[in-house]
């Protein structure tokens, strides 16, 4: 039994430092580093890319909608056509700084806002497949758990990992509970490594109205922005080092 444990990174820009980015990444297996759109600029691209190589981590590019201010977790009107040019766009800016440190890109992870309409929108989950096949099909396109992203991906031809979060909860449908309601984050850590646990060895999650839904479980998303986010991420690692689950990343 295997898993990947991702975390988004390289999500400073500017003046603006958070996340403990440095003291994560020794413990995952995949990042996912912000292109720019949402957060992220050229000189933390090149440093992050620097420090994935560095701890022998997959790096995979995490593309948002054009929202900073938003932390693109906003929903914006945007054209299909847009969708597709702002993907191609983004991950031509990571395979630069890639390129010149003789790193290949790993996956795609859309981000907040993008990652949402693609799991629940048929159209847009093609249109985001599309341009990661049409950049380079062998990309793995990383996508929620029975999402279209998922499907759509897979329609297209690409390779998929389908993503579960520890440290959130579940609709009946399968879908995230939203970031609007109170209890969508789960912060007590025993309760989110036992989340872990049933999805990692059973593919199963109970929702928040104690329902059980079935997913499968090839990476879990780990967040390295939170107040205990190191603490987290450490104890997720442990438990599933105990529990004889090899971490691998995709």
């Amino acid at each position: 039994m295997r898993v990947d444990l991702n975390c988004d990174l390289g999500e400073a820009f500017g003046n603006y430092f958070f996340g403990g980015d440095h003291q994560i990444i020794p413990l995952i297996t995949s990042a996912n580093v912000a292109c720019g759109f949402h957060a992220g600029d050229e000189n933390v691209m090149n440093e992050t890319v620097k420090l994935a190589k560095a701890h022998n981590v997959a790096v995979g590019a995490h593309p948002g909608l054009p929202d900073l201010k938003g932390f693109g977790r906003r929903n914006i009107d945007i054209s299909n056509e847009e969708i597709y040019n702002l993907m191609i766009y983004q991950l031509g800016a990571l395979q630069g700084f890639c390129r010149i440190h003789q790193v290949k890109i790993n996956h795609v992870k859309p981000h907040g806002a993008l990652y949402q309409m693609g799991a629940k929108d048929r159209e847009i989950a093609s249109v985001i497949a599309q341009a990661v096949y049409d950049f380079d099909p062998s990309l793995v396109l990383v996508g929620l758990a029975n999402s279209y992203l998922i499907s759509e991906a897979k329609n297209v031809g690409l390779i998929t990992a389908s993503e579960v979060f520890a440290d959130r909860r579940y609709e009946d449908d399968g879908q995230l509970v939203s970031r609007k309601e109170s209890d969508a984050v789960i912060t007590d850590t025993d309760e989110a490594l036992k989340q872990v646990l049933k999805m990692v060895k059973e593919n199963k999650v109970i929702s928040k109205n104690n329902k059980e839904v079935t997913l499968q479980a090839d990476t879990i998303c780990v967040h390295g922005d939170g107040e205990h986010a190191l603490l987290f991420v450490s104890k997720i690692r442990e438990i599933l080092m105990k529990e004889g689950i090899d971490i691998q990343s995709l």
